[in-house]
């Protein structure tokens, strides 16, 4: 007799971005057309130089290759509290940082220390693919927030009341968002985390493209809150503003409950993060602020420069949000089904995003560009092959 799949992880979709490029499989694109991938969040760039040599050096010490502390070095986490304090003003402390294998495994373990089978998540459509994934192979019924596309993204509060319930164990916000690149003002932000405190459960606020944001903007103040430890949970990456994908290291802030939970969760699921992705982080926070400041204006080039390439009078497709690494686009074919455009775009246009209908309900109309892979030069070929395919669709 064969082995048997667990029936909840039967049931998730498969991984979305090694579907997508299969749709090139067999492809041949024509050398003066070469493929634009706007399809996954990943840094263009490699790490700075200087870092590189760091672990590098770090790595000869024999130390490197021994486990951390569960929830990290302790110098990474006072830096973290201090790069939070910073930016957002607060009461932070080293105790409520817990360093994670990368911010998708923060998702994950919070959501095994918050939820079990049968409770209630609430998340925003169009969400990130990865979180209703986590939720479904958990057996926590994912509770959508619709999509308010007249709202650039942005969700409205009183659209979320509604849907708390006494089963809601936690409400999750993205902000800047994956993938609409929408950013959430602190007003709204203020106004979930009420919701979340009087229903008590956990505000979830994934915040690992904040790095991208204007300089000088605090993107809210709950960190001022006296009672912040009791509601948010507050995700982070270090992977994408320092460009370090692949060493796996993020993190999750929160109180002593949360906590509690955690470190079970996470001494099982990872022992402890990576040491050297640990070390690069720390690096980054004491050494590279310069280069983070230049990171995220030439991000922002790029968000203009494609803003600026959607203002072309004869494109159809239009620009719902744009943001940090993203932008989410509404095709103009409508009841062809969101897979169909994109799928077709890769393969006859050499332009390859997601279709919104992988972000979840309501999504068919819509496509999603990581925009943040490609040079502010690479803009208007992007609007020029979206004109091409207008058509003959």
């Amino acid at each position: 007799m064969a082995l048997q799949a667990n029936p909840r992880v039967d049931a998730v979709q498969a991984p979305p971005i090694p579907e997508a490029w299969s749709w090139l499989e067999g492809i041949v694109l024509p050398p003066d057309r070469p493929l634009l991938d706007v399809c996954q969040a990943v840094p263009a760039d490699p790490p700075p130089q200087d870092l590189r040599r760091h672990v590098a050096d770090r790595a000869l010490d024999p130390a490197t290759a021994r486990y951390t502390e569960i929830f990290g070095m302790p110098a990474l986490r006072q830096a973290l509290a201090g790069d939070i304090a910073g930016i957002y003003g607060g009461d932070v402390a080293a105790q409520d940082c817990f360093i994670m294998a990368g911010c998708n495994q923060a998702f994950f373990n919070a959501m095994i220390a918050l939820a079990g089978t049968g409770d209630e998540v609430i998340l925003p459509a169009p969400w990130y693919f990865n979180h209703q994934m986590t939720l479904q192979m958990l057996g926590v019924k994912v509770v959508p927030l619709p999509f308010r596309a007249d709202r650039s993204g942005v969700p409205d509060p009183e659209d979320l009341r509604p849907l708390v319930s006494e089963r809601t164990r936690a409400i999750v916000m993205v902000s800047p968002n994956n993938p609409t690149g929408a950013v959430y003002p602190p007003e709204v932000i203020d106004a979930v985390f009420d919701i979340a405190r009087d229903a008590g459960c956990a505000l979830v606020l994934d915040e690992t493209y904040r790095d991208f944001l204007a300089p000088g903007v605090v993107p809210h103040h709950l960190f001022a809150r006296r009672d912040w430890r009791d509601t948010l949970v507050h995700l982070y990456s270090f992977s994408k503003v320092y460009c370090l994908t692949g060493y796996r290291v993020g993190a999750a802030v929160g109180g002593p409950l949360f906590r509690d939970a955690l470190e079970k969760v996470t001494d099982c699921v990872q022992i402890c993060a990576p040491r050297l992705g640990q070390e690069a982080a720390l690096y980054g926070i004491g050494h590279l602020d310069g280069w983070r400041r230049n990171n995220a204006a030439v991000m922002a080039g790029r968000a203009e420069a494609l803003q600026r390439a959607f203002t072309r009078n004869d494109l159809a497709y239009s620009l719902v949000s744009a943001g940090a690494y993203f932008a989410y686009v509404r095709h103009p074919f409508q009841g062809v089904p969101a897979t169909q455009v994109a799928r077709r775009l890769a393969q006859e246009f050499g332009l390859l995003a997601l279709p919104g209908s992988w972000f979840g309900p309501g999504q068919e109309d819509y496509l999603r560009f990581a925009f943040a892979n490609l040079d502010s030069e690479a803009m208007p070929a992007i609007a020029a092959r979206l004109v091409e395919s207008q058509d003959g669709a």
